[in-house]
């Protein structure tokens, strides 16, 4: 710039150059935008965008000049009177609405109109103009015109249409709340569109690069494709939640589709299992995939293109060691240069199983962001596949398949999380070194949380040491475990919604998991009355001479939801910590002179007589009631049961003491040694009212007073408890009915207490 203006920059010419250099991607241009300021012909800061927009959309060289000036209103003068004209006729559009509001009217709009007529115009100048006229049409301003404007009410939307979207099906997201969707929408506005792969920082453009971009968008009608591609090597856990719901949502809003493809390429690992449970929870989360595919439905286009990799000097065989090529400076391959006829006869000698396991790897020609050279592309595993059987001895890594997968499928965005960035440069590379279409890798943080593990490899650990029973296990956070515990996918969706989509990794407090359950089961789960350790009560002067019938609403915010009956007789059960002989301050429930009601009964119970077995212990009351009309309102209402059923309740802790199990600055003896003995309580003498009978696996219940509980899977096979944490289960009580024999007991998981426990938070 100094050269052709002098050693002097003026201010505006100065500002203009530090905008080009701090906002231009592609340095190669540089010069060429500076040659435009320097000379003048780039005058303002709009001109400027135009000229980087025109840069950035227009990839490969030469540059068309002459199609570039047009854009960027080079030599485009615009005078004084087109100005005036401009703004003449859109007040004169206006007229009606400037004269009825003056100065209350919205002048930004009159002047986005003008500019809109006249792209180049200073927007100065503009102002100025449409200043200079309201003033010609209004007069100056009035006591009225400079009162402010009352601010109109907006209406707030019906709690309903806050919390939820409707469910769409066919590769869309089902229900989740709208929040999610706005900020997937919000992420729109930094992602690239279809078929503009080469607008993103970073992206690498070959001759090839429009054509191919070109038949993208003729195959996918320029529509948003994302993926989600675990691999079938263990279950998903709350952090997949988070990938599940940005890669579908992603879609959803942006009226894309989204593929589940599996990333089968490790035979050794795979399991049947895996691929279902995966399946599940996906659509458990609500999600319908667009496709369901597996890496291994594209081995023999991998093959092909290996080949070609090698023919194009791109790729060798390699003798190396596993352990040599570990980490990130191991010694250069001694036959990194060996002649592609070689390469070509000893990968089809390893095709053909002439090489054992480690002897042979086939390596691609490139270095890796974080400094790792020349990755995997495939290694011998003499292991069939679930899906190809014997047909394959080499199998390739995720650095190979990965990029080549989404360009077959076409996907448009391949959103993955901070941890793969280092891979985003051999992501790029390999596509542009077989010239195909070559998607864009976005990188967003990952989601965990304290107080558990996510690890398959720990997870599996706690398996094999009887920590935990299986990858269900409702202690863990996987996908599987938080289902059968009891947690609603609305409450995992709006959890990864509160999270929202970052960049930075995000570790959560399970407390705030919980909390989003709680909203959704208030909403969700009928209300029921248990008693974890019963106390029988015998009511002496019940009036009347066979069982009543209770009904009791299923939401008692909202009785038009329905009712249950529940059966009342003399013979009720209460909770043991209902009852208390010698009164402390604030205790409100029963006590001698202390009379409670009975929830939903219509009946107020005072003690008559306290039973006591040998030892002392309370074992059974006897009361009196009266009708709830005819008696003083008492200080509390507790819950209870009559003719009810027998059974088991698993109350549950966190897995272990710790925030941070896996840190051995926190934890020095490794996780193992973070147990919560307490993680585990199983009330095995607990009774439910009747009107649960019917209930079947993962179905929901508020238990009044005491938590959420959904039914376990244990309940229709009729399988014994789990082994305890450290916990052994409570004692009968003396009084309890007896668990009926010839049906197994119905067992309820603790999702979460009504209430946040504070020693949590």
């Amino acid at each position: 710039a100094r050269s052709t203006l002098g050693p002097a920059l003026d201010k505006a010419t100065g500002t203009l150059l530090y905008n080009a250099a701090a906002r231009l991607r592609d340095p190669k241009h540089l010069g060429f935008l500076v040659g435009y300021i320097a000379r003048r012909e780039i005058l303002t800061d709009l001109q400027l965008s135009a000229a980087l927009e025109y840069v950035r959309s227009h990839p490969l060289e030469p540059l068309d000049v002459a199609d570039f000036e047009r854009a960027c209103g080079v030599g485009v003068c615009v005078t004084p009177e087109q100005i005036e004209e401009a703004v003449e006729a859109v007040i004169s559009e206006h007229r009606a609405e400037l004269l009825a509001e003056r100065y209350h009217f919205n002048m930004g709009l009159l002047m986005g109109e003008a500019r809109s007529r006249l792209r180049w115009a200073d927007g100065k100048t503009i102002k100025n103009e449409v200043d200079l006229q309201v003033l010609h049409l209004l007069g100056p301003k009035t006591e009225a015109d400079l009162e402010k404007k009352p601010k109109a009410a907006k209406a707030r939307p019906a709690p309903a249409e806050k919390q939820k979207a409707a469910v769409v099906e066919n590769g869309e997201v089902g229900t989740e709340t709208r929040s999610l969707l706005e900020q997937l929408r919000g992420e729109a506005l930094k992602f690239h569109k279809p078929g503009e792969n080469y607008k993103t920082e970073g992206y690498v453009v070959t001759p090839n690069t429009m054509a191919l971009l070109k038949q993208h968008l003729a195959i996918t009608g320029g529509q948003v494709r994302t993926r989600f591609p675990p691999e079938p090597n263990g279950i998903l856990h709350i952090g997949h939640a988070k990938a599940i719901n940005f890669n579908f949502g992603y879609a959803k809003a942006n009226g894309g589709v989204c593929f589940l493809r599996y990333d089968d390429t490790n035979p050794e690992k795979e399991e049947e299992k895996y691929f279902t449970a995966i399946r599940e929870m996906v659509e458990w989360l609500g999600y319908q995939p667009y496709a369901v595919t597996h890496a291994s439905d594209y081995f023999d286009q991998l093959y092909t293109w290996a080949l070609e990799l090698i023919r194009r000097g791109q790729a060798y065989v390699c003798h190396q060691k596993v352990d040599e090529i570990k980490g990130h400076n191991p010694p250069p391959s001694p036959w990194r240069d060996r002649p592609v006829e070689e390469s070509l006869l000893l990968f089809e000698d390893m095709r053909k199983g002439k090489f054992g396991e480690g002897e042979a790897t086939l390596r691609m020609k490139l270095v890796m962001e974080d400094g790792k050279m020349d990755p995997v592309a495939y290694r011998v595993k003499f292991t069939p596949h679930h899906r190809t059987g014997d047909k394959w001895c080499i199998y390739p890594t995720y650095d190979y398949t990965h990029c080549l997968c989404d360009s077959i499928e076409h996907i448009t965005h391949s959103l993955c999380t901070k941890e793969f960035q280092a891979r985003r440069s051999s992501y790029f590379w390999l596509c542009n070194a077989l010239d195909v279409y070559c998607p864009v890798q976005w990188e967003y943080g990952r989601l965990n949380l304290l107080y558990t593990v996510v690890s398959k490899r720990k997870i599996i650990r706690l398996v094999e040491t009887g920590a935990v029973r299986d990858w269900d296990d409702p202690r863990l956070f996987t996908l599987t475990a938080l289902r059968r515990r009891g947690f609603p996918p609305e409450a995992i969706n709006n959890f990864c919604a509160r999270v929202g989509v970052t960049v930075a990794q995000a570790t959560m407090e399970p407390h705030l998991l919980e909390a989003c359950a709680r909203e959704v089961l208030n909403e969700q789960a009928p209300r029921a009355m248990a008693v974890l350790e019963p106390l029988k009560v015998t009511i002496t002067n019940f009036p009347a001479p066979k069982a009543l019938e209770v009904l009791v609403p299923n939401f008692p915010a909202d009785e038009s939801r329905g009712f249950h009956k529940v059966p009342f007789q003399p013979t009720v059960y209460i909770e043991e910590t209902d009852f208390r002989e010698d009164v402390d301050k604030g205790y409100k429930r029963l006590a001698p002179g202390q009379p409670v009601g009975l929830r939903h009964a219509g009946y107020i119970i005072a003690i008559q007589n306290v039973i006591k077995d040998a030892s002392g212990r309370v074992i059974e009351l006897e009361v009196t009631c009266t009708k709830s009309d005819a008696a003083e309102k008492p200080k509390a209402f507790i819950h209870w049961v009559s003719e009810p059923l027998a059974c088991e309740v698993r109350l549950y802790e966190r897995l272990f003491l710790h925030k941070n199990p896996e840190d051995p600055a926190e934890v020095p003896g490794g996780f193992l040694s973070d147990l919560n003995p307490d993680s585990l309580r199983v009330v095995r003498n607990a009774l439910v009212d009747s009107s649960v009978l019917s209930a079947q696996p993962f179905d929901k219940f508020q238990f009044e007073r005491l938590g959420y509980f959904s039914v376990d899977p244990d309940s229709e096979e009729g399988k014994v408890s789990p082994g305890e944490g450290g916990c052994g289960a409570p004692p009968a009580r003396r009084g309890a009915p007896s668990r009926p024999s010839p049906s197994p007991p119905m067992v309820f998981n603790r999702t979460v207490t009504l209430k946040e426990d504070p020693g949590k938070a």
